[in-house]
């Protein structure tokens, strides 16, 4: 079933204010794109992943959106579409995200979406046929490397007009829509009080953003639309990705979140109390601090008859330094000791995550920053990493500094591109309520 018609039609992406009073995030149900755009949940339940976020709610909102959003990183593509609901005046904003490495799946759902919307304005014309010039008036707004990667593609493959936009731009613009607009979206995390929501306020500035997707960006941002990119790391998401895909069976990034959920890093870190035999009181390191990620493993290999093997989650073993997998110029090595899979993503999680922490820690002691959220897919909810970045924070600042999460942290790039060419003040609440 199409969407349901207007008589407004969209002629630039920019021309539309949205009305976000009394938006809400969806907690009741799984995210979905309402059947009124004609796509079926089972549409995007293959390669496309829409399970980890909820859906925003804009009962308000009864303007035509003519546009798409995407952010196509090095590992993710994160979408973001507006569609009507079919029991409401209003309508949401729907979230779904695929592997880079799947674009084609990215590009077919994008064709479904757009033919919907195409059908849409038809359905709106005054006159009897719409025009080809009005048939064409669907926008996709595009940011993250993808979008000059695949911007020919996406140009021939989609037939639509491709609005590029700066990729720092957009991660503030979206950031700041969710701090000042979404209610129950930002929140404070610790293992004592899991999800503390923060009230959404105007006052925001200055912050720090620390965006850690295939690799990690660090932004100090001043105010609407200023910021400056004042560090980052090498080792991020794609780090932990890659990695546990050489060393592990698993075949998914969530595949590996859920492994290192179930594992124990105990088994392959050396931790304060395995140099000290208990806690390091006179500098404040607990006996369970680690000392040496990975530390462990070298010891226990060598005094391993059996080599070096990593059992998978059925409980096959992946070898290395073994006899079967050695070139022929590699000094031979005392075969390796058994590890968990389960084990070494827990470790591996941990190191990436405390050292995202603590240079996040460093660069908003430089800055002055008291305020610092945490975005990017590589999170995703997960609460070894919130917890890992948020006590990194909370130590090293020595409580003076807090650390922030998000709901939709994966989508800050998409969703301001989505708002990018909206006018000036467009999702304030104080503005709309000035409007009304």
């Amino acid at each position: 079933m199409p969407m349901p018609s207007s008589p407004r039609r969209i002629p630039y992406p920019g021309a539309i204010r949205i009305n976000v009073q009394g938006a809400f995030i969806v907690d009741d149900e799984p995210s979905r794109p309402p059947s009124s755009i004609g796509l079926r949940t089972a549409d995007i339940n293959g390669n496309g992943k829409n399970t980890h976020n909820r859906d925003i709610v804009l009962p308000y909102h009864t303007a035509d959106v003519s546009h798409i959003a995407v952010d196509i990183g090095g590992s993710l593509a994160k979408l973001v579409y507006f569609t009507r609901d079919d029991d409401s005046v209003g309508g949401r904003l729907n979230f779904t995200m695929f592997e880079t490495e799947n674009v084609e799946d990215l590009f077919a759902f994008m064709s479904k979406l757009i033919s919907a919307k195409r059908q849409s304005i038809s359905d709106g014309s005054a006159e009897a046929e719409a025009t080809s010039a009005e048939k064409k008036k669907v926008y996709i707004m595009a940011t993250g490397g993808g979008a000059y990667k695949f911007y020919d593609r996406m140009r021939k493959e989609l037939d639509v007009e491709i609005w590029r936009e700066d990729e720092m731009e957009c991660l503030i613009v979206g950031l700041d829509f969710f701090i000042t607009e979404i209610p129950t979206e930002v929140f404070t995390y610790s293992e004592q009080n899991p999800m503390s929501f923060v009230e959404a306020k105007p006052d925001i500035y200055p912050y720090l953003l620390v965006n850690i997707g295939s690799g990690v960006s660090m932004i100090m941002v001043s105010g609407p639309r200023q910021f400056k990119r004042i560090g980052g790391s090498s080792l991020g998401g794609g780090t932990l990705w890659g990695l546990l895909s050489l060393l592990t069976g698993a075949k998914s990034f969530d595949e590996m979140l859920e492994m290192a959920a179930r594992g124990d890093n105990t088994n392959v870190d050396m931790l304060v109390g395995d140099i000290y035999g208990s806690d390091y009181g006179r500098i404040g390191l607990k006996s369970s601090t680690i000392a040496s990620s990975f530390g462990k493993v070298f010891k226990k290999r060598l005094e391993s008859a059996d080599g070096v093997q990593i059992s998978d989650q059925t409980g096959n073993s992946i070898e290395l330094y073994g006899a079967k997998h050695q070139a022929e110029n590699v000094v031979d090595m005392p075969p390796p000791a058994r590890f968990r899979a389960e084990d070494i993503s827990r470790s591996l999680l941990y190191a990436v995550s405390n050292n995202i922490g603590q240079i996040a820690y460093l660069q908003a002691q430089r800055y002055n920053l008291e305020h610092i959220y945490f975005g990017g897919s590589f999170i995703r909810g997960h609460p070894q990493t919130m917890n890992t970045l948020s006590y990194a924070i909370k130590f090293w600042s020595n409580g003076e500094k807090k650390a922030y999460f998000l709901r939709h942290e994966g989508y800050l790039g998409a969703v301001g591109a989505f708002l990018k060419r909206q006018p000036t003040g467009w999702g304030r609440r104080n503005s709309m309520e000035e409007k009304r």
